[in-house]
């Protein structure tokens, strides 16, 4: 589902022209502004419509209130959250080196919250949870699922309990930071405490994720096809490691290695 029928779901009148899609988006821009500035309680939606510089009877023909624009406001944040996910989830990127790939995934998270939409958004999350209405708990646990398909990814070894566990404690680590940096005024300083998210995952990922740990798995492998152990990974399939021989050029699968051993 696009975030144009996302966000129709939540608008009292729908905009058939590209003007008034525009003129939708640029209420929602204005109302992050607003909600950064003074706060959800203190923000009206007169001062929403002098933020995006259009009339307040332009405003209510898509919006009945302010409520309203903030939930149109978390949809558009989901939508921009699971796009990150389905870019950084990717092999291309799973099969970097620890801290490139962890670079690759918090660069990313952090452009996300250079959108004033998904800044405001994950604050008020936390400071007020109660006009939520499309947002829950249930939004934590699926990064947290993602987190996990990614440590797994990069180490079949891991059981799901582990990953799961390894998984939350980068979320919610994570999440901490993120909020303390977006709720500091200081840009310079903000940028410092998002490294820090980096440097903190690399550091907790290197025993279960880290690239000896990688090279030590790959180098006490063979083919199951020819014994040779020039190996080198091949991708994804269904969530399992795939490898190609590089001596008789046959693929397999972390599975086919497993039932070979025993």
């Amino acid at each position: 589902m696009t975030k144009d029928s996302h966000l129709s779901r939540k608008l009292r009148r729908q905009p058939k022209q590209q003007r008034g899609k525009e003129r939708v988006e640029k209420i929602l821009d204005a109302a992050a502004a607003v909600f950064d500035a003074v706060g959800y309680e203190a923000a009206t939606t007169h001062l929403i419509a002098a933020k995006a510089e259009t009339a307040i009877g332009s405003l209510y023909q898509f919006f009945p209130d302010k409520a309203a624009i903030f939930h149109a406001m978390e949809l558009r944040h989901i939508e921009s959250v699971k796009l990150l996910w389905a870019q950084t989830n990717t092999p291309e990127i799973v099969q970097l080196p620890l801290r490139p790939m962890i670079q690759a995934i918090t660069g990313a998270i952090a452009r996300l919250f250079e959108q004033p939409v998904s800044r405001v958004v994950f604050i008020q999350f936390f400071i007020s949870r109660q006009i939520f209405q499309s947002i829950d708990e249930s939004m934590t646990a699926e990064a947290i699922a993602f987190m996990a398909s990614i440590l797994q990814q990069r180490n079949p070894n891991l059981g799901k309990a582990q990953a799961n566990l390894l998984a939350e404690v980068c979320v919610h680590s994570g999440n901490a930071v993120i909020l303390s940096a977006l709720r500091n005024p200081d840009l310079q300083h903000r940028q410092q405490l998002m490294q820090q998210i980096e440097d903190l995952l690399v550091s907790y990922l290197q025993p279960y994720i880290g690239d000896r740990l990688s090279d030590a798995v790959m180098k006490v492998m063979k083919c199951p096809h020819c014994q040779s152990p020039q190996l080198s990974k091949n991708g994804y399939r269904r969530g399992k490691q795939c490898y190609v021989c590089k001596d008789c050029g046959k693929q397999f699968v972390e599975n086919s290695l497993n039932s070979d051993r025993k």
